[in-house]
């Protein structure tokens, strides 16, 4: 994920983490992002860098002939898939010690780690997936932490998108169309009073 987005995330969670006392001041009123806003913002970022690294670099690469996508992209002189690139830039900005994690889910997924992993998940993906313009949000407690967290519908934005999850071995499904709900991103941050 380019620096920029990062800022752009981070200083939204900062913004909500601190409320009036941490935020920038317009005048003499200011106020805090209320953590729905916050992970509308962040989900804004994260779909917008996902949809422009895998339409402008990965299906523009692979369809000149210059360079393919794999699975095996460490090894091979190959591009990250796209769900890797995702996965990569949230170990990146998790280094960033601000504490938002999010990850690609699916009720079929390729990857079975990424299935969901909680009833909230599970529920969330469900919701997302008969309502796809309607993200899933709400309260989590996990390990004695409160999180909010959010679900927003992942969808195939490329070809390049349905013919890999088609064709691939593992797929679950095999019968993908442009913009289908292949799952969701789930944003999690943690909650303040």
């Amino acid at each position: 994920m380019p620096f920029r987005s990062i800022l752009l995330a981070t200083t939204a969670v900062i913004l909500y983490l601190c409320g009036p006392a941490g935020a920038a001041s317009v005048g003499k009123e200011s106020a805090a992002v209320p953590v729905e806003t916050v992970v509308d913002y962040i989900h804004a970022v994260l779909a917008s860098d996902r949809t422009f690294y895998t339409v402008h670099v990965v299906e523009r690469m692979q369809r000149r002939g210059v360079i393919e996508a794999s699975e095996n992209w460490r090894s091979a002189s190959a591009l990250p898939l796209p769900a890797q690139f995702f996965q990569e830039s949230s170990s990146l900005a998790a280094l960033t010690g601000v504490q938002v994690r999010y990850r690609l889910i699916a009720l079929h997924p390729i990857n079975k780690q990424s299935g969901p992993s909680t009833e909230f998940e599970r529920k969330g993906l469900e919701a997302v997936m008969a309502d796809p313009d309607r993200p899933y949000k709400g309260f989590v407690t996990e390990g004695g932490t409160r999180r909010f967290e959010a679900l927003y519908a992942d969808r195939a934005v490329s070809s390049i998108c349905v013919s890999c999850h088609n064709a691939h071995a593992a797929s679950p499904k095999h019968d993908y169309k442009l913009n289908d709900v292949l799952g969701a991103v789930l944003i999690s941050i943690p909650a303040t009073e």
